[in-house]
């Protein structure tokens, strides 16, 4: 709906504009009339309109003077249209200096009304559609900010940036979200109607504190910047504010999620420590019962149970078993512990205790064998290959099963050697960059498990096996910009990107400007 301000000192003609407007069935309302130039300005100063509609010759102020003056002290971006008995080009020149849409001689024809109102119409539609790009470009920005210093990159213009755009004061910390896996859902998926429903909760004025990004196994997290501001607006400590969130997702978007909660700090700088600990929660989240919300409180992973029994020689038998991947053994091994276990009259706390035991050695095994995969990495390759702790308590099989393909996946790795794996990755890259290719295909060609090699990734290179991929993609796509003619279309779809503005915002991302410009920097360079 264009929104419309006739400006005229004379009753009729503004009424036979009206009658125009509506006789023609325009997409327009008219919101204000006004006699002269000071009466319009004082209206645009209270309203916004869409389209100015004045005569040029008025009393106490005048058309021009009234476009003139909206310009310079800019009260209004309003479209401007003057109407005049004067056919003279002295005033359309003036008229046009001052950005006035269309100059119109009166009488005023009913089409050339209504083909104004139709540009008017376009023009507010591409205006929407840039803010809403701009928005779009400012949210990612922000994201890719929040991230960065999430995963400890502290560039000064970066903390910058981000002491602008965001409300901190007091304490902040990280939440990293988990919701429940539905059966028929990709975890992308998930993840992605979660960020959504997040910032829903979050409301207009928090909804930039919800992250999604991508993790070290190449999966995305979703995570949430908790601070005691969102919890003073509403009057409430940070846990009642964190209750009542997951409340509302649970509740009104059908979304049960667990939240597990870092180390709270004070400055950005420290940010990474808050979302490591949250990290570290969630790792250590399978030696426990499910629970909501999980508070980091520095006692973790210290696990020092009173009167416990701990099978200990039984448990260190089934790890060198797994390491020796000596399937018969690791069967006697675990009938072993489950007797024991029973025949001892172990509650479930003692029983977690003993399974803890077992995991921490099993993680010990891959840690020790390749110092590229951190702790948390193989707690994450634990959860992946489906470790649960309520199912392990009772289930023999279960626990069986899983040791074994434990032992099977360390003998893998063994034959392979991480830098080999990451090694033979890397040329899949290069000879297919141009596929779809996925960290999950890469982990299965390789057998090696995802989470494992989005770990030994990182470490290699800094950056997740997608970046990294993305970025061999805009090498080659610069190669292309040097050494050919071909339009920038062809050279993306070439590459692997069958989305123009996809491939632009990542060639800006890596190169800093924009694949012509990249081509016409080099080639003015040349001359």
């Amino acid at each position: 709906m264009v929104r419309i301000l006739l400006v005229d000192d004379e009753p009729f003609i503004v009424q036979g504009l009206k009658a125009m407007l509506e006789q023609g069935n325009q997409n327009c309302e008219i919101v204000g009339e006004a006699s002269n130039g000071k009466e319009a300005l004082d209206f645009l100063k209270q309203r916004e309109v869409d389209l100015v509609i004045a005569d040029i010759q008025m009393p106490v102020m005048s058309g021009l003077e009234l476009l003139e003056t909206i310009r310079k002290e800019k009260i209004s971006d309003a479209y401007f249209v003057i109407l005049s008995g004067y056919s003279d080009f002295q005033y359309a020149q003036q008229a046009l200096r001052y950005k006035t849409m269309d100059y119109v001689l009166k009488p005023v024809k009913q089409e050339e009304l209504e083909h104004i109102i139709a540009q008017v119409e376009n023009l507010n539609r591409k205006k929407e559609e840039e803010e809403k790009k701009e928005q779009r470009w400012e949210q990612v920005v922000l994201s890719g900010s929040i991230s960065a210093v999430l995963n400890g990159k502290t560039d000064s213009g970066v903390l910058q940036y981000l002491k602008d755009h965001l409300e901190l004061s007091g304490g902040i910390c990280y939440v990293e979200l988990e919701p429940e896996q539905a059966a028929d859902r990709e975890k992308s998926d998930l993840s992605r109607d979660l960020w959504i429903a997040c910032q829903k909760v979050m409301g207009e004025k928090w909804k930039e504190y919800c992250i999604r990004d991508m993790a070290s196994d190449g999966t995305y997290r979703v995570g949430m910047l908790l601070t005691e501001d969102m919890a003073r607006e509403k009057d409430q400590t940070g846990q009642e504010f964190l209750r009542e969130f997951l409340g509302e997702l649970r509740g009104e978007e059908r979304i049960p999620v667990r939240a597990f909660v870092g180390c709270s700090v004070y400055n950005l700088e420290e940010l990474s420590k808050s979302c490591r600990t949250a990290e570290m929660l969630k790792s250590l989240s399978v030696f426990r019962e499910p629970q909501e919300i999980v508070w980091y409180d520095g006692e973790q992973e210290k696990y020092h149970p009173e009167n416990m029994v701990l099978c200990k020689d039984i448990l260190d038998a089934l790890i060198r078993a797994a390491e020796e991947n000596d399937g018969e053994q690791i069967a006697q091994d675990v009938q072993e512990l489950y007797s024991r276990m029973e025949n001892t009259g172990m509650d479930r706390q003692m029983i977690d205790m003993n399974l803890n035991y077992l995991l921490f050695g099993l993680v010990h095994l891959v840690v020790s064998q390749d110092d590229t995969v951190s702790q948390e990495g193989a707690f994450s390759m634990l959860r992946e290959n489906g470790f649960e702790l309520h199912t392990m308590r009772g289930n023999q099989a279960h626990l069986e099963k899983f040791v074994r393909e434990y032992a099977e996946y360390l003998v893998k790795l063994r034959k392979k050697g991480s830098r080999g794996v990451v090694a033979d990755v890397e040329k899949e890259i290069s000879e297919r960059y141009a596929e779809n290719l996925t960290l999950k295909e890469m982990s299965q060609k390789f057998f090696v498990n995802s989470a494992y090699l989005g770990q030994m990734f990182k470490k290699k290179h800094g950056i997740s096996f997608k970046e990294y991929l993305n970025n061999y993609r805009v090498e080659q796509a610069a190669d292309l910009l040097l050494r050919t003619d071909k339009k920038i279309y062809e050279i993306a779809e070439e590459v692997g990107y069958h989305d123009l503005d996809y491939f632009i915002n990542r060639f800006i991302a890596v190169k800093g400007c924009t694949p012509s410009r990249f081509r016409k920097k080099a080639r003015e360079g040349d001359n």
